[in-house]
């Protein structure tokens, strides 16, 4: 069958599939020590510091990241309580709310940041060595392939 894997192809998916939980469970591992921010914390605190105003709307998290507006809104319940962001009003549209980050989100976000970077150095970027241009053009065409069937509004 076309769709099948062979046995060397189930290595290596296995291979990747386990550094890349690792990664992923170190990285947040990282996080949570160093800054008290969990990853999805971070992904919106990044997101809303790299605009320009420091504001976003739920949507545009949504679609930044991947996820469900959903989802975004209520993990942005969590980080309002936790003084990291506050909802706004959007006075171009009655329905419409901004996300803010806060003095206190941007200084958790700042603090979060160094040793983020820090971790991707040693975990990531010092063991590529020459390996960066093939790993950033495979993940290209893996990304590729992917297509929309990723989207937040793909269907299940």
């Amino acid at each position: 069958m076309a769709d099948e894997l062979t046995d060397e192809e189930w290595v290596v998916w296995d291979s990747f599939y386990a550094m890349r939980r690792r990664l992923d469970r170190a990285l947040e591992l990282r996080l949570q020590s160093d800054s008290g921010v969990s990853a999805p914390e971070y992904e919106i605190l990044v997101g809303l510091g790299r605009s320009s105003d420091r504001r976003s709307r739920v949507r545009d998290i949504a679609e930044q990241i991947g996820w469900e507006k959903s989802r975004v809104s209520h993990q942005v319940t969590r980080m309002e309580r936790r003084g990291l962001v506050r909802r706004t009003e959007c006075a171009s549209d009655a329905r419409g709310t901004w996300v803010e980050l806060t003095p206190d989100g941007r200084r958790a976000m700042l603090a979060a940041t160094r040793g983020h970077t820090a971790a991707i150095k040693r975990y990531f970027a010092d063991v590529l060595e020459t390996d960066a241009e093939v790993v950033r053009a495979f993940s290209g065409r893996v990304l590729e392939a992917i297509g929309t069937d990723a989207s937040p509004d793909a269907e299940a």
